[in-house]
C-alpha cells in the first residue's frame, strides 16, 4: 500500500429535515401541540399542570418529624452532679446544665426522662420526670423515690 493508493472512508451525509423529500411534513416534530410549534418547550421540572414536586415537598427544614425527642438522663450523671436527699427535677437539672431549655411542640412539652446506665449510692428524690424501669429499681435501692 502506498500514499497514492488511499482513499478517504466513505461518509453518510446527516439527513437535512424539513427541506423537501422524505422528512417533509411536519418535519420529524410529529402532530399538533405545544413541542410541534417553533419556540414551544416546556420547562424543567414542569408536570402538565399538576403541583411540580419542587413545589409539593417543604422548604425549610427538609423532611424533620414534628415530634420532640425527650431529654435523656442517665442514673451515673445524677450520681456525680447531686448530692445525698437532692430534689431532682426540671429546673434543678437545668441549673445543673444536664438538659437543655424545654420546647414546645404540637404534641405538647418535651420530656424528661432518666434512665438506668450507671451506678446510684445517693438518696434522690425524683420529681416531674419520666423514669425507665431500671433507673427506678436503682433509685429505690439507693433509699430515694421518685414522685409525679
Amino acid at each position: 500500500m502506498q500514499l497514492h493508493n488511499l482513499k478517504p472512508n466513505k461518509r453518510k451525509r446527516k439527513q437535512r429535515i424539513g427541506r423537501g423529500g422524505k422528512r417533509g411534513t411536519y418535519s420529524g416534530r410529529g402532530m399538533k401541540g405545544q413541542k410541534a410549534r417553533s419556540g414551544g418547550s416546556i420547562r424543567p421540572g414542569f408536570e402538565g399542570g399538576q403541583t411540580p414536586l419542587w413545589r409539593r415537598t417543604q422548604k425549610k427544614g427538609g423532611f424533620r418529624s414534628l415530634q420532640l425527642r425527650s431529654h435523656v438522663v442517665n442514673v451515673g450523671v445524677l450520681n456525680q452532679n447531686f448530692k445525698h436527699g437532692d430534689v431532682v427535677d426540671i429546673k434543678t437539672l437545668q441549673k445543673a446544665d444536664l438538659i437543655g431549655k424545654i420546647k414546645k411542640g404540637k404534641k405538647g412539652l418535651q420530656r424528661v426522662k432518666i434512665l438506668g446506665d450507671g451506678e446510684l449510692n445517693k438518696k434522690l428524690i425524683i420529681k416531674e420526670c419520666e423514669v425507665s424501669k431500671s433507673a427506678r429499681e436503682k433509685v429505690l435501692k439507693a433509699g430515694g423515690r421518685i414522685e409525679k
